[in-house]
């Protein structure tokens, strides 16, 4: 039986090294790369000259290999402040997010749909995460107050530091480059930034991801100015790149002002208004409101109160010409005027939205104003107007996503809302925001790393509610202490994680009291998981000279058991899964054997027993389960002192190998 004896997060180095060994096996030797067979292999690619465009500061090197090394660190489970833990399929991550990247590597590797984050903006006076590349789990431990009551103080970035921008790269490249390991080759990310790094955050998001991978820097009108330069600030920007952009990734958006609309004519319709006189009413409301293009196209009403537009025919390219053949006025039956450069459609096309059948028209329609609808084509009273296709406006509620938002909503009122009235956060992003860059990926894994107020979850739960997605969020926040004088503190909040899970209860209870008073989805996903960054399960060895009689010492207490005492089987369990590549959120399945508990991972892909005193009966109990499982290979992990003879070990691994299975470790 195999020993694990370390536990750390995925080796990114060795995992491209072994990619590049897929593509040049000929650059190796003896399992070293030959730089210079690889220089040949490249040859013209490789950049000769000693000037050229890139961009450097100070301590990019070290930001570089920080996204590089390991983390012996884990995330620790803690049911006690999850929401629905058996059936979410979200999760909440308390810890520095550069570790917390490092430790989702590869469990989550090639996974994520879409990341959303909105980072400190570098204002010199928001809080930055103060890397220390020396050891960053232990600077995390010590910030967070988890091993001495030093050091709580957390960082801010004041221009008068000689390194200021230089600080905000560090901090931000690493994690950068580690996420976008984590997307799916056609995933996307959006990054929230103001102008103080908005050039310096696509200099490094153009190394990361690359510069033919950018597609769009939206602007958020935000529509409150932030007078603080003699000017009325009223937009901030979002960077969207994707990992692998191709021509085909489409950026939907749901219209604005639906709901207004759809209510308007609901009560236009109920006191059966006269159509003209409905359309008018229309369009009163487009004015007052100053809709988009896409909504106030469709200003025209059917006989049962369904809004229409009318959609030029003409052939829209000016370089050449479209489809000519005659159109009969299905009334005048003279023929209309044909566009100068033809036809949009194919006259089978048309034949069959205008319902002719035969040469006839089979579905003609009397419009209030003297003129016609024949199928899904508009024609004027006389045959002296070219005809119009028609959409209506409930078959197309979305439009490709704009480049510059126009979005009303308060984030902070939304939050005060959740919480009383009381206001915790400082300029969190509306919900409204959130879902509008969400909306396209209706069934995916969503992160945000610099969760905050948690704005991305919410958003995520509300727009499930709208329209029926099983998008699933993963959240990852800094536990960052309040302000003693803040409201916050005062409300019994001491750290800023703790009001984002509050904030994502109360929010999730809201929304589902809502379609609960629809009737409407009533298994909607409002849990998720927590987890709390942590050092290791496993305690090092170490063999400085000073360390070993008390590791000794330590090694004796624990009867052996190099798992460290104020550790539960769960907190093993889930460091397991993170070494094997597994997802936080798979199925638990637990059965009692004698004194012993075996879990059940996903279906029949791992089961694991941490308990003392394991025999055979584990083994057969386990060889039971498999039988019930579809999966052929799974792994079995034990904890290595928990067998008392050498002999119940060997046992246990041939009853196993008996039902096939032969992947067996212990830990």
């Amino acid at each position: 039986m195999e020993k694990i004896n370390e536990l750390t997060s995925e080796n990114i180095v060795q995992q491209n090294i072994e990619r590049l060994k897929e593509i040049f096996p000929t650059a190796f030797s003896e399992g070293k790369l030959v730089v210079e067979e690889l220089q040949a292999l490249v040859g013209e690619y490789i950049q000769k000259d000693k000037e050229f465009y890139q961009m450097n500061w100070a301590g990019k090197t070290e930001a570089q290999r920080e996204a590089n090394k390991v983390s012996t660190g884990t995330l620790r489970p803690c049911k006690e402040e999850s929401k629905d833990w058996d059936s979410t399929g979200n999760i909440f991550i308390e810890g520095d997010n550069l570790e917390v990247l490092k430790l989702l590597q590869k469990s989550y590797s090639n996974k994520i749909k879409m990341i959303y984050i909105d980072p400190p903006y570098n204002t010199g006076k928001d809080f930055v995460y103060k890397d220390n590349y020396k050891d960053n789990l232990n600077n995390y431990l010590e910030l967070t107050g988890q091993k001495d009551e030093e050091g709580k103080k957390l960082s801010t970035n004041t221009d008068s530091d000689g390194r200021y921008h230089s600080n905000w790269l560090n901090m931000m490249y690493p994690r950068l480059k580690l996420a976008r390991n984590l997307m799916k080759d056609d995933g996307v990310i959006f990054i929230s930034i103001d102008n103080n790094e908005l050039y310096n955050l696509k200099r490094i998001c153009d190394e990361i991801f690359g510069e033919e991978n950018f597609i769009e820097c939206i602007t958020w009108n935000k529509r409150i100015p932030k007078n603080d330069k003699g000017i009325g600030s009223i937009h901030e920007n979002i960077l969207l790149y994707a990992k692998n952009y191709t021509t085909e990734m489409q950026f939907l958006m749901l219209k604005d002002g639906l709901d207004d609309i759809d209510e308007l004519v609901a009560k236009l319709k109920n006191k059966n208004v006269d159509l003209i006189e409905a359309e008018k009413e229309i369009k009163k409301l487009y004015r007052q409101k100053g809709y988009d293009r896409g909504i106030t196209l469709y200003n025209s009403l059917d006989y049962n109160y369904r809004l229409w537009g009318k959609i030029n025919m003409s052939w829209p390219n000016s370089n050449t010409f479209g489809p000519d053949y005659d159109v009969f006025h299905p009334v005048t039956k003279k023929k209309v005027k044909v566009p100068d450069r033809g036809w949009r459609w194919k006259l089978e096309t048309f034949n069959t939205a205008a319902k002719i059948v035969d040469g006839q028209y089979t579905d003609i329609i009397n419009l209030p104003d003297g003129s016609y609808l024949c199928g899904k084509i508009w024609f004027s009273k006389d045959e002296n107007t070219q005809p119009s296709s028609v959409n209506y406006l409930d078959d197309v509620n979305y439009f490709l996503l704009r480049s510059i938002l126009s979005l009303k909503s308060d984030g902070g009122i939304e939050v005060e809302s959740i919480f009383e009235g009381k206001s915790f956060f400082s300029y969190p992003k509306p919900t409204q925001l959130l879902k509008t860059l969400i909306r396209s990926f209706k069934s995916e894994l969503i992160l945000d790393f610099f969760a905050g107020s948690g704005t991305t979850a919410h958003a995520v739960m509300g727009l499930n509610a709208e329209d029926g997605g099983n998008r699933k969020c993963i959240s990852v926040q800094l536990p960052e202490q309040t302000e003693k004088n803040s409201e916050a503190f005062k409300a019994g909040y001491n750290w800023i994680t703790e009001i984002s899970k509050e904030r994502i209860r109360r929010a999730g209870d809201l929304i589902k009291q809502e379609i609960k008073e629809k009737n409407e989805i009533e298994n909607l996903d409002t849990g998720f998981r927590v987890f709390k960054l942590d050092s290791s399960n496993i305690q090092a060895w170490d063999t400085s000279v000073d360390k070993f009689e008390g590791q000794l010492d330590m090694f004796a207490e624990n009867n052996g058991d190099h798992i460290k005492s104020n550790r539960t089987e769960e907190d093993v369990l889930f460091e397991i899964l993170l070494k094997y590549g597994l997802e936080l959120t798979l199925p638990i399945e637990e059965k009692v054997v004698g004194d012993c508990k075996i879990y059940n991972i996903g279906f029949g892909s791992m089961y694991i027993c941490l308990s003392d005193q394991i025999k055979t009966d584990v083994a057969t109990a386990i060889g039971e389960w498999h039988k019930e499982s579809s999966d052929s290979n799974p792994s079995v992990i034990f904890k290595d002192s928990g067998f008392a003879k050498d002999a119940d070990k060997t046992n246990t691994v041939q009853t196993l190998r008996q039902v096939g299975i032969e992947n067996v470790k212990s830990i």
